[in-house]
């Protein structure tokens, strides 16, 4: 019952619009990110290493400042111009910039940043210039944490300056929880585990004792669903993740439950039960009781997903023969299905922005990961290899993670993103194997 059997891809065509231009760039006048035909062109900016405002910061302020360029130059929207080719050096944080040595080594863009550690307490200091403007991109900003957190601050800088020039909202700032793997392909030892975006900061969550498949993070990131095969059959568990404590959500005798996702509410779980070899998809409240049929089909129903606005239900089925992707009330009722390319379309997930339905495609012994606008219209495949599937999308809705496992008898599966141009696809560094990705919502 692995939903991995059903993969099928679509590119979406990524309109950059004005607004996704952004108002930082009608602010700034020349600082604007140049979109023709998909094809981007990064935008040049300087990020001198932050100011180490004590001696108990100097480490940090310089992996600080080398985290925020990692974000931004991985974004594919920017580059970084070379440390080695700037004019200035940033010594004090509020000392005036000078913009000319910047304009001349056409930097764009230009961050600076200071730090301070006070005890366990890091301080980091914020400030964004439009180079050719001559003047500031928004007010200065100030971030406070742990210095065990020292990665989310440099983040949070990142998202900032990322979501001013382009004006889509930030994403650095998130998790990612996946499915650990090691052994050989056939006898493969699976675990959950939590990282940060990029990859860094892996927790394991569960034991390789058994099987776990699909997890899901809440709507406040703070829980995760997932199937679990350590009764020898699938059940759906809820698992806190502060706590790492965890109970089962069903288990229900002569049935399986999988694919567990829930309602934007965070209290809905919606589901996939299968019962005298007929999967039909359920809801059910988070802290139990009755639960809900929505379909009632002898087709195979399963990976639904919801709108952001919780009104409706995307799932995949085989009713009309082959599997492909339907749209119903999220109160149940008559699905509609909106692919009808050729191949066959599964696990569908709903953009957080509401504009795009990712999946996955298989057709002509391809897997794809692609895109349609909700109505299924404007299909576009983004990526094409042996098998990809499983995608998840980041919180501004501008980027998608999937599981890729290369062909052969030791094939392996790992996590990779891709952007909704389809230009800017890379891996995500997990120390092994790791397939079933999904994106959390930004850290509070």
């Amino acid at each position: 019952m692995k939903m991995r059997a059903i993969a099928r891809g679509l590119i979406l065509a990524l309109t950059l619009s004005p607004v996704m231009m952004g108002t930082g760039f009608a602010q700034s006048g020349p600082l604007r990110i140049e979109v023709t035909d998909g094809v981007i062109e990064p935008l040049p900016i300087a990020v001198p290493s932050f100011v180490a405002e004590n001696a108990a910061a100097k480490n940090l302020a310089e992996e600080i400042s080398r985290v925020v360029v990692s974000d931004l130059v991985g974004s594919g929207l920017f580059r970084e111009v070379p440390r080695e080719a700037h004019i200035a050096n940033v010594t004090n944080f509020d000392a005036a910039v000078r913009y000319a040595d910047w304009k001349a080594i056409n930097a764009q863009g230009l961050v600076t940043g200071a730090v301070s550690v006070q005890g366990k307490r890091v301080i980091v200091k914020f400030r964004l210039f439009d180079v050719f403007s001559d003047k500031p991109l928004g007010d200065g900003l100030q971030f406070a944490g742990s210095t065990d957190a020292w990665r989310r601050m440099a983040h949070k800088v990142a998202d900032a300056a990322y979501s001013r020039i382009t004006g889509e909202g930030p994403y650095f700032d998130s998790r990612v929880v996946f499915v650990s793997e090691a052994g050989p392909k056939g006898q493969r030892q699976k675990r959950l585990a939590v990282m940060d975006y990029d990859g860094a900061n892996v927790q394991y969550l569960t034991d390789s004792t058994s099987i776990v498949l699909g997890p899901r993070f809440s709507p406040t990131g703070d829980r995760v669903l997932y199937t679990s095969y350590e009764t020898g059959s699938p059940r759906i568990y809820a698992l806190d993740v502060a706590s790492v404590s965890r109970r089962v959500l069903d288990s229900q005798a002569a049935t399986l439950s999988f694919s567990p996702r829930f309602a934007p509410d965070g209290d809905t779980v919606v589901f996939s039960r299968s019962q005298n070899g007929n999967s039909d998809i359920y809801t059910m409240s988070v802290r139990g009781g009755a639960q809900k049929r929505l379909t009632s089909s002898p087709a195979i129903d399963t990976g639904p997903s919801y709108s952001p606005d919780g009104k409706q239900i995307v799932f995949e089925s085989d009713r009309s023969g082959n599997q492909q992707i339907y749209v119903m009330p999220a109160g149940g009722g008559e699905p509609k299905r909106i692919s009808f390319g050729a191949g066959r379309y599964g696990t569908p997930v709903w953009s957080p922005r509401g504009d795009y339905i990712a999946f996955t495609k298989q057709n002509k012994g391809r897997f794809h990961i692609g895109v349609m606008r909700t109505d299924g219209s404007e299909e576009r495949l983004l990526t094409s290899s042996f098998l990809d599937e499983g995608p998840t999308w980041a919180p501004n809705g501008r980027v998608i993670m999937f599981m890729r496992e290369t062909s052969g008898a030791n094939g392996t599966s790992s996590l990779y993103s891709v952007d909704l141009t389809g230009r800017n696809l890379k891996r995500v560094p997990t120390p092994l194997g790791a397939s079933d990705p999904a994106w959390s919502p930004l850290q509070k």
